[in-house]
């Protein structure tokens, strides 16, 4: 039988910087039967420049039009990260938080987490591949926005520190339409590369994360929210925490039904076949 894709539920942002509101994340993940909460940590001034615009997405979801000022409102302390990370703890999900400033990595490793995500946007900054490396464990890596050459680079400085490293394929928008996501570049990660691969979905509805688990996923990342209605960049993409939990058993399910792939009658089949 085929094992199920390892879920990742991810909350991201869209806690608003309100972390009352990211623990009620926490929850939800539970609830939906995730394997996994991520959450984003960040600091807007290293991140951005002061004057630096929205993407386009990002303008359209919140009308905001200064990146500094949007990251700032949900930026979360490194307090609110370790009470989070102890919920997680005590309520039985693995916690996992994509360092955008490299400099947090430590701390949050401190915190339990047992493996690296490494966001699409940090793809091909190596001298920030080699310092999650160095923390000697696993590593999610997300490729949108980039190509096969891209991927193989960066695969090259994170396996010549011999981390076992999953490919995400994704489309860095939010939300993607469908005739963007191109699913069958997640197999042509994993013919090329002989890695495993998986699926970070930004598209709307389940669909997407059910094919790309019908194609091999061992992994599938999908962003949710408590209320899709909430101002923010992400909550538009995101999945709320019943349809979050219906997608979770869709995958499962679809995992199920792969199978191993032998041509045989079921024990079922057998009966049938004997009246």
């Amino acid at each position: 039988m085929t094992e199920s894709p390892f879920i990742i539920a991810e909350a991201g942002v869209n806690h608003n910087g309100d972390p009352t509101r990211a623990l009620a994340l926490v929850d939800a993940a539970v609830e939906a039967g995730a394997d996994v909460v991520k959450f984003q940590a960040f600091r807007a001034h290293g991140l951005v420049t002061e004057n630096a615009e929205t993407a386009a997405y990002q303008a359209s979801n919140t009308g905001q039009d200064n990146q500094a000022d949007l990251l700032r409102a949900l930026e979360l302390s490194q307090g609110e990260f370790e009470l989070i990370a102890a919920h997680c703890e005590n309520v039985g999900i693995e916690f996992l938080c994509t360092p955008f400033d490299v400099a947090m990595t430590a701390d949050l490793v401190a915190m339990g987490m047992k493996r690296i995500k490494v966001a699409s946007g940090e793809l091909t900054n190596h001298l920030a591949l080699q310092h999650f490396a160095a923390f000697d464990l696993p590593v999610i890596l997300s490729t949108g926005m980039a190509t096969l050459d891209d991927v193989g680079d960066a695969l090259d400085v994170l396996q010549d520190a011999k981390q076992p490293v999953t490919c995400l394929h994704c489309t860095s928008l939010y939300p993607a339409p469908v005739e963007t996501l191109n699913l069958r570049a997640m197999t042509t990660m994993a013919e090329t590369f002989e890695v495993p691969v998986g699926y970070s979905d930004h598209s709307l509805g389940d669909h997407a994360a059910i094919a790309a688990t019908a194609l091999g996923a061992s992994v599938i990342e999908k962003h949710f929210t408590l209320d899709r209605t909430l101002p923010g960049p992400d909550h538009t993409a995101s999945l709320e925490p019943s349809e979050l939990r219906s997608m979770v058993t869709r995958v499962r399910e679809t995992a199920k039904a792969l199978g191993d792939g032998v041509k045989r009658p079921t024990d079922q089949e057998r009966e049938t076949a004997a009246l």
